[in-house]
């Protein structure tokens, strides 16, 4: 009988051959992956040498994600393993992106203990578009930014851009997820407008001393230098402080700004926008500025 042939392989035999069940060997001939090459007098299935090649070929495809149909195009000649594989690549980096997105934002759910809306919310802004998230920014640069008389600030606005990239880390998906809900929201648009106003010149004037506050981050390190000596706000080493710092510059004037940025959360937004990016952002300055406002204060009281 041919199925006792040394040279010619039964199913079982295949199968004990490339360890590859006798089920998944019927199922691959029966999609034309690994067909027989002959019948035996029974109408039995027959194999091969090569068929055992065949398999192997097969299994290392499979393994690698690839379908049966993509399968059978390369054993038939009509594309190469080369072709497929570089079509497959791109399918799984679509694929990773994605499960990295859903990561995100199921690890945001769980820290947050969201509701089923809070969640969907989350979903929604973290698989929008590159389209859709530049308009998000767009209307908020608008608001918030727009007809502000000061050159500067316009030039720097309209080359501002908060992007995700197309490989995002789920730390960066879970960063844009809170900035888009920030960026969003009305209260914080308005007090970040309030904001800005206070930093804007005045046309003829120059720039309002308490704008430097937030650009100047030796401001910062000074105040957190002091603080790291102990100083009291309320203190007379906090008033020397402030005089290094100031001079004879309005200080309620500084002070205005100062506490319009601390309730805009100015710092929060900053430090949002660098992990969007995937910046190294400079720590967070909010106890400092915060100690900063309580000595403007009591300077003011005195």
């Amino acid at each position: 009988m041919d199925d006792e042939r040394p040279d010619v392989l039964t199913i079982g035999r295949l199968a004990h051959r490339t360890g590859v069940p006798v089920r998944t060997l019927r199922f691959w001939s029966d999609e034309g992956a690994v067909p027989p090459v002959a019948r035996s007098a029974g109408g039995y299935r027959l194999y091969d040498a090569e068929s055992v090649a065949r398999v192997e070929l097969v299994r290392t495809l499979r393994e690698l994600g690839l379908g049966l149909d993509d399968v059978c195009r390369v054993l038939s000649g009509r594309t190469t393993v080369a072709e497929v594989a570089d079509a497959h690549v791109a399918a799984l980096d679509a694929q990773i992106r994605s499960l990295k997105v859903s990561r995100a934002v199921l690890s945001t759910v769980a820290k947050r203990g969201s509701t089923v809306e809070e969640t969907a919310l989350m979903n929604r802004l973290a698989r929008l578009s590159a389209a859709e998230r530049k308009q998000i920014i767009d209307e908020f640069k608008e608001e918030v930014f727009g007809g502000l008389d000061d050159p500067r600030l316009r030039d720097r606005m309209r080359t501002f851009s908060i992007e995700l990239p197309d490989d995002p880390t789920p730390e960066q998906v879970d960063a844009w997820i809170e900035l888009a809900e920030l960026v969003r929201d009305p209260g914080f648009r308005a007090r970040l407008r309030t904001w800005m106003e206070l930093n804007t010149p005045v046309p003829g004037q120059g720039r309002p001393r308490g704008a430097s506050i937030w650009w100047a981050r030796q401001i910062v390190q000074t105040v957190a230098e002091v603080r790291k000596g102990g100083v009291a706000p309320e203190g007379p080493a906090a008033a020397e402080v402030l005089s290094q710092l100031f001079g004879a510059a309005d200080r309620a004037a500084v002070l205005r700004s100062l506490e319009a940025g601390i309730e805009a959360g100015a710092e929060h937004y900053r430090r949002l926008v660098a992990r969007v990016r995937g910046q190294v952002s400079s720590p967070d300055a909010t106890e400092e500025l915060e100690w900063l406002a309580r000595a403007l204060r009591a300077s003011g009281r005195t």
